[in-house]
């Protein structure tokens, strides 16, 4: 229970990544914010269990992603119901993938306003009160492609590269406030959203779903073995204690390689 009295706010924690790191932290004694998109009675479920099995509080925020009023004020509600926010981890965003030239406008402007802008809106939020209190904990999800590219992903690389660089900037800022800034950067993770994309790939390529995972997903990662939901949850944990307490303005690779190369 390293983080017992602590409060987190976890954007994009409905499922997958995002869910992984809020159970992860209400198992260390954290009470959490959830956010995101999804069925509500799902969601409940989902809120409700996290109180249950780990005996703290666990609230839900269905703030836009896409809004910075919503964003301000899913922070400012927590500050206000849990008396206040420590660890703010921005996990939220989406993905399309385009030709640059045909690649659509609302979609850049959609990508880079939930993969982005509401990271640095939520941190603008957060860090007053963490200043204040003299204790922060700020974790970004970046990804492989904060520093590698990929064709045809214009937007999200390009979103991932600018959360690096929001990383570095705030963790200069708040150095001397207690506060710490690191990003991870996972490369393929084992999520519901990548398994169901198997079938379409299958057809689209005419390939088995070994062809699909190892020729096409895992093709990048020279260990051929994805990323678990649970591996970077625990990440997110360490990077909250006290033996990361020097680690700031990091990117941490969790990769299988991809960008060893």
């Amino acid at each position: 229970m390293t983080l017992k009295s602590k409060n987190a706010v976890i954007t994009g924690s409905t499922s997958g990544i995002g869910l992984a790191i809020a159970r992860a932290l209400a198992k260390e004694g954290a009470n959490v914010v959830i956010n995101g998109l999804g069925d509500a009675a799902e969601i409940e479920e989902t809120r409700a269990a996290i109180e249950s099995e780990f005996g703290v509080k666990a609230l839900y925020s269905p703030a836009n992603m896409l809004k910075a009023d919503e964003i301000a004020d899913m922070i400012h509600q927590a500050e206000k119901t849990l008396g206040s926010v420590d660890i703010l981890v921005n996990n939220a965003g989406i993905q399309f993938v385009s030709p640059v030239e045909e690649f659509p406008i609302e979609k850049w402007d959609q990508i880079l306003a939930i993969n982005l802008s509401s990271a640095f809106h939520a941190i603008r939020a957060a860090v007053p009160g963490m200043k204040a209190r003299r204790w922060g904990r700020i974790i970004n999800t970046a990804s492989a492609h904060s520093l590698v590219a990929s064709p045809f992903k214009s937007a999200y690389v390009a979103a991932k590269h600018g959360i690096a660089g929001l990383t570095k900037t705030v963790a200069l800022e708040v150095a001397t406030h207690g506060i710490t800034i690191n990003c991870i950067s996972p490369g393929y993770v084992w999520t519901p959203l990548v398994e169901n994309q198997i079938p379409d790939t299958m057809k689209a390529r005419g390939l088995t779903k070994e062809q699909v995972i190892n020729d096409v997903l895992l093709e990048a990662q020279p260990t051929k073995q994805f990323v678990t939901v649970d591996q970077v949850a625990a990440l997110a944990v360490f990077l909250c204690s006290d033996a990361a307490s020097q680690m700031t303005g990091t990117n941490l690779s969790m990769d299988g390689g991809w960008t060893a190369k």
